[in-house]
């Protein structure tokens, strides 16, 4: 199947049930075989394996999934879309569709994650479901700019709560760059493929649900100011926190005490803030 012919077929099927692109739900739809074909291998799967599809869409990916996997649960929002599914996978012997959003959905256990996501929620997803202990592995199309800051979180510009985060809890194994001319509608955005898996050895901090709220929660709070030392930076995260009531003097006391390097936080390994969290956990518990 070329690729002009599953634009038009593609159309053809938007336009029969009714459906019109909605950029809020990220509905850019894959049309290149060959970049089907790239996902499938990447993601290795088994038929021993169950797979979590989150936005199927057309159902282009699911029908590739339906052909390796023991299971594929598929996640579709759109109500129209997901009629569309039930139908075409009416005859299936281990596809099952669901209506629902996959953030705030019980998600059936899995062993990867294959997706073209969409992508204005692309760091919701990565929080839910890789960020924890014995997280699956995730074969996703991503924005070609979270992978920049995912691959490289020494470069400044990269340094990020996202990249930040990722790397605390995953690899990144593979990554391609994707013509943004292989969806349909045209996104705005460069694309990337990605291969993703938990980290071999997870640091024990992470493990515990509370703790690895209070380290996201923390991330979040200091990447913005990552220019600044890391008592001013830990000074105005505090600042935006109403539960938390220390000064200046208390964190540089913090530091200080702990032998923690008061550098700017963009100058930081994430182990080295993975640690520091630990200790301010301490501290302010």
């Amino acid at each position: 199947m070329n690729e002009n012919m599953n634009i038009t077929e593609t159309r053809l099927i938007l336009n029969t049930i009714g459906v019109i692109p909605k950029k809020s739900l990220g509905q850019n739809f894959l049309i290149d075989r060959n970049v089907l074909i790239k996902i499938i291998n990447e993601a290795e799967i088994s038929n021993e394996e169950t797979i979590l599809e989150i936005g199927a869409g057309l159902g282009a990916l699911t029908t590739e999934l339906e052909k390796k996997a023991k299971k594929v649960y598929a996640y579709e929002i759109d109500k129209i879309l997901y009629q569309y599914l039930k139908d075409k996978f009416s005859t299936s012997t281990n596809v099952e569709i669901i209506n629902a959003d996959a953030l705030k959905s019980n998600i059936p256990p899995h062993d990867k994650i294959v997706s073209n996501i969409p992508y204005t929620i692309t760091g919701p997803i990565l929080e839910k479901f890789f960020y924890k202990e014995n997280s699956p592995v995730g074969i996703l199309i991503i924005e070609n700019s979270l992978s920049k800051r995912i691959l490289d979180t020494k470069k400044y510009k990269n340094f990020s709560r996202i990249g930040v985060t990722f790397n605390a809890f995953m690899d990144l194994i593979n990554k391609y760059q994707i013509s943004r001319n292989c969806f349909y509608p045209i996104p705005g955005i460069d694309l990337a493929l990605i291969k993703i898996r938990p980290k071999t050895t997870l640091k024990s901090f992470l493990k515990e649900p509370i703790k690895r709220k209070y380290f996201i929660e923390f991330i979040a709070g200091i990447t913005p100011y990552k220019n600044k030392t890391l008592s001013n930076s830990l000074n105005l995260y505090i600042k935006n926190k109403t539960s938390l009531a220390f000064t200046k003097t208390d964190i540089i006391k913090f530091i200080k005490s702990n032998s923690i390097s008061d550098e700017k936080v963009f100058h930081k390994e994430i182990d080295e803030l993975i640690a520091t969290c630990e200790l301010l956990f301490e501290f302010t518990n």
